[in-house]
């Protein structure tokens, strides 16, 4: 029995991807839970801010926390709103700093389609497999976020930037190209970003998940209506637990959610 509030999942970029859960006192390689009965129930809340018993709004943080911690600014969803290279605070100017002025890569994933995405260059390839990307590939990498995300604003006038999730779950994969993808936007790209393009970067990282079994049609696993589940673990992909009975369930999403995990 392990107890503690969900974050998401640790990776390590291997073949299949290696899946840890991490609770204060505790540490879950779940890639040995496959094949195994879990049990989750919902204990209580516990704000990734405060550390409040406290609804969770959104992304782990109670309403208020959502609302007032830098780690929850606009520019984190929206990166062409950053603005911390015109040393311009939205909540937290030194925090926005360190995050935002770094490198960051604009890429190409396929994973329910070809989509655009943005990541710091430190979270590569952790932001691919956290989308249940198979395939990715860099286009341009840049020395802050404000430039990444004007990329993806003008790239995503011409392909999709959301990834299906349902799609992704059900590994519906569709053939691509990565390469030849990458090569037809260079027109699209912003003039001030085009001395950034990775041309001579063709790399294609490819992902492998630890699935043993794909759902047919998911069902979502929410404990705020279902506090409490058992099903067996079939497989990892993305920050989804797949179960036997095709009920998903996204533990990046479920954050700042107490719970016991019990396995059998």
């Amino acid at each position: 029995m392990y107890q503690g509030a969900l974050i998401k999942m640790k990776t390590e970029y291997t073949a299949p991807i290696n899946y840890y859960l991490v609770f204060r006192n505790d540490f879950i390689h779940m890639n040995q839970l496959l094949d195994r009965e879990i049990k989750l129930s919902f204990v209580s809340y516990e704000c990734l801010n405060c550390h409040l018993d406290k609804p969770i709004y959104r992304q782990g943080f109670c309403k208020s926390c959502f609302f007032e911690t830098a780690s929850a600014g606009e520019w984190i969803i929206r990166p062409e709103l950053s603005k911390a290279h015109l040393d311009e605070e939205d909540r937290d100017l030194a925090f926005e700093k360190e995050m935002q002025l770094q490198p960051h890569i604009v890429y190409l994933a396929l994973s329910s389609d070809v989509k655009v995405g943005v990541t710091r260059k430190a979270q590569v390839p952790t932001r691919w497999i956290d989308q249940g990307a198979h395939q990715a590939i860099e286009v341009v990498e840049v020395p802050n976020r404000y430039l990444a995300g004007i990329t993806e604003v003008a790239l995503k006038e011409h392909m999709t930037d959301k990834t299906n999730w349902r799609k992704m779950l059900t590994n519906e994969l569709i053939e691509a190209d990565l390469v030849a993808e990458k090569d037809q936007l260079d027109d699209f790209i912003p003039e001030e970003v085009k001395p950034y393009y990775l041309d001579t970067n063709q790399k294609i990282y490819d992902l492998e998940y630890p699935v043993l079994q794909y759902p047919k049609k998911v069902k979502s696993l929410n404990l705020d209506k279902t506090p409490e589940y058992s099903g067996v673990l079939k497989g990892i992909k993305g920050q989804y637990l797949i179960f036997e009975d095709n009920t998903v369930f996204n533990v990046r999403g479920s954050e700042g959610y107490v719970v016991n995990l019990a396995v059998n």
